[in-house]
């Protein structure tokens, strides 16, 4: 099923695409074959990332259509935060990019978070995989905006691109120790409003201590997500960082991928009401004492 599945989603096939997304979330067996049997890819991952509010979607939207109109074709990947009665995704990003629906370049998959506290679903990884098995120019993902903990992004994306608004001076500050050093562009979005230009200047500031850590400047660009103004720029930039030769990341992004799912798998058995059971049963109540048992 899987072989057949792979050669249909390597022409382009999206519905066999779709099936295969729900088949590795739900870890139906020969899954994990099928991902040893992935081809290697070069397709370009694009992360984007930042707190609530700064316009990721309409970000995210834009950029589609500026994909669009050079004539590639683009996965894009939404993580919503989960509903807590089904732990499906609750916003539906498809609603929101209703222009791209039956857009035959253009697949768009919701996911939800699954209580994952990175942003991101637990299955990413493997779903991004699959995706660059498509013959698509370029993945999107786009991450739920939950503050520090969110830079599980660096480990999937080529380019990270962390998205700000005019507002957020005290908000960039507190997330100094997390999306601040993850981000290769940094975008501050609706920059038609007052103090814009005064927030880009502050940032760069900000910014400067990091350039020695980085290969080079960390960009700070500009834009108007909803009327689409300086997304032509973001792009050119993404495409202008997507040919540096950065050996050094890729075998680091190959790392943080193996890392995750080492840990992932060595986690799979382990359920915390279980843990819970056992905990009770136990005649001490030193958690360290406890999970000895486990390594």
């Amino acid at each position: 099923m899987f072989h057949q599945l792979l050669q249909q989603i390597q022409q382009g096939n999206i519905k066999s695409l779709a099936r295969c997304i729900s088949l590795i979330e739900n870890e139906v067996d020969g899954y994990e074959l099928f991902l040893k049997q992935l081809p290697y890819s070069t397709t370009k991952i694009i992360g984007i990332t930042g707190p609530p509010g700064a316009g990721k979607s309409t970000l995210t939207d834009a950029l589609i259509s500026e994909i669009i109109a050079q004539q590639k074709k683009v996965a894009v990947v939404c993580v919503d935060p989960s509903s807590p009665f089904n732990l499906g995704a609750l916003l539906g990003d498809r609603i929101r990019m209703s222009e791209w629906y039956n857009n035959e370049n253009v697949f768009i998959r919701s996911l939800a978070t699954r209580g994952s506290l990175g942003g991101l679903h637990p299955k990413i990884i493997e779903i991004t995989d699959i995706l660059k098995a498509a013959p698509f120019d370029y993945i999107i993902v786009e991450t739920v905006g939950v503050g520090q903990s969110e830079i599980e992004i660096v480990g999937l994306a080529d380019t990270t691109i962390v998205v700000v608004v005019p507002e957020a001076g005290d908000e960039v500050q507190t997330m100094k120790a997390g999306l601040m050093e993850i981000a290769d562009i940094f975008v501050v979005n609706k920059a038609d409003r007052p103090d814009a230009d005064l927030f880009v200047k502050n940032l760069r500031q900000m910014l400067a201590p990091s350039f020695s850590n980085k290969q080079g400047e960390i960009e700070v660009l500009k834009t108007i997500a909803s009327q689409k103004k300086g997304v032509d720029i973001l792009f050119k930039k993404i495409q202008q960082h997507a040919t540096e030769n950065n050996k050094e990341k890729h075998y680091l992004l190959l790392a943080e991928k193996a890392y995750h799912l080492i840990q992932q798998k060595r986690m799979k058995n382990i359920d915390k009401r279980m843990l819970k059971e056992q905990i009770e049963k136990s005649t001490e109540n030193n958690m360290y004492k406890f999970i000895e048992q486990f390594f």
